[in-house]
């Protein structure tokens, strides 16, 4: 078996095709004739309605985001309420987005007139801590209108599917009322189903969370500001196509010079072609499977290389951050 993946591997070094050295990079991705359309499931209508509904409950927004991409597909919720509710961006999984970019991204969002924001990573509670006090303070500078006489604070949590606002919720918890987690947390969209019941998450001050589903945009903006959901795992992997999620990936990385790949999968150097890649990523983790073949003296068994395992492990390995830290915006 070793032998005969290192004979692959000769083979795929030697294989001619569109490879690149520093300079031969895709200046852009076509995206051919996709549509993004397809892509809002139908239930996350029922979502966004349910949100519309509860935002008389809330006296402040906390929009959870992924920081690997700042400024793409935003809750389209916040179009409607921004200046009525105060608002704090949270930026989560800040661990897996390029640290170098915060300035810029944050420089960004204030043109956009998002100017309370914070980076967090809520698996180790990285910079939780500063949210309540900051809320704490929005809230007690604005108008509560029909909530003025309540003591306590309701915060309604929003988001794209699969940034962190089960997580952000159970992180808060931890912190300050030494409790473990009271939502499910999962790494594929569509985990939180509907509008839940509220979530006490602080004593002092009274702070209760409404946990809510993941909404995306029923129009995205384009095909480009889908795809990057998409590689954050913001839109299920099947409606968009793992084949060329992991094309636009090694487009993305070879564009900001981001060549871990080639290390990690051991290839001599870096490339465009995909297909070339996902040779290496599946002789390095030996994706392989059994293809039948027609001969003249019959049916043969033949190993070859499994390219839709090798695609599905490049994506998984670049949401993990064993590719780098990207920010795709």
């Amino acid at each position: 078996m070793r032998r005969w993946a290192g004979a692959l591997r000769a083979a795929a070094a030697a294989a001619s095709g569109p490879r690149s050295g520093s300079g031969g990079f895709r200046a852009r991705f076509d995206f051919g004739s996709r549509d993004a359309a397809s892509w809002f499931p139908g239930h996350m209508a029922k979502g966004l309605r349910q949100m519309r509904a509860s935002l008389r409950r809330a006296d402040c927004l906390v929009e959870v985001h992924d920081a690997r991409i700042p400024l793409s597909g935003r809750n389209p919720v916040l179009q409607e309420v921004l200046g009525i509710r105060p608002h704090l961006l949270v930026l989560n999984k800040m661990d897996l987005a390029d640290p170098y970019q915060q300035t810029r991204v944050l420089e960004q969002l204030r043109q956009q007139g998002c100017s309370h924001v914070i980076f967090t990573e809520c698996q180790q509670d990285s910079n939780v801590k500063k949210i309540v006090p900051l809320v704490a303070k929005l809230v007690s500078s604005s108008p509560r209108y029909h909530r003025a006489e309540n003591a306590e604070y309701s915060i309604m949590v929003i988001g794209v599917p699969n940034v962190g606002k089960s997580s952000l919720i159970n992180s808060l918890r931890r912190l300050h009322l030494k409790k473990g987690k009271a939502t499910a947390v999962g790494g594929e969209p569509g985990v939180t189903k509907a509008v839940l019941t509220r979530i006490q998450v602080c004593e002092m001050p009274l702070v209760y969370l409404l946990d809510t589903p993941g909404v995306l945009p029923p129009k995205l903006v384009d095909v480009e500001t889908g795809m990057k959901l998409a590689l954050c795992g913001a839109i299920h992997d099947h409606l968009v196509g793992e084949d060329i999620m992991a094309d636009y990936l090694l487009y993305v990385l070879n564009r900001q010079q981001q060549f871990g790949y080639m290390e990690r999968y051991g290839l001599p150097e870096a490339s465009d072609n995909i297909r070339h890649v996902l040779k290496y990523v599946a002789l390095t983790l030996g994706k392989t499977q059994k293809v039948k073949v027609l001969t003249g003296t019959g049916n043969v068994n033949m190993m070859m290389l499994n390219y839709s395992a090798a695609a599905y492990e490049f994506l998984r390995a670049f949401r993990a951050g064993h590719l780098g830290r990207v920010t795709l915006d």
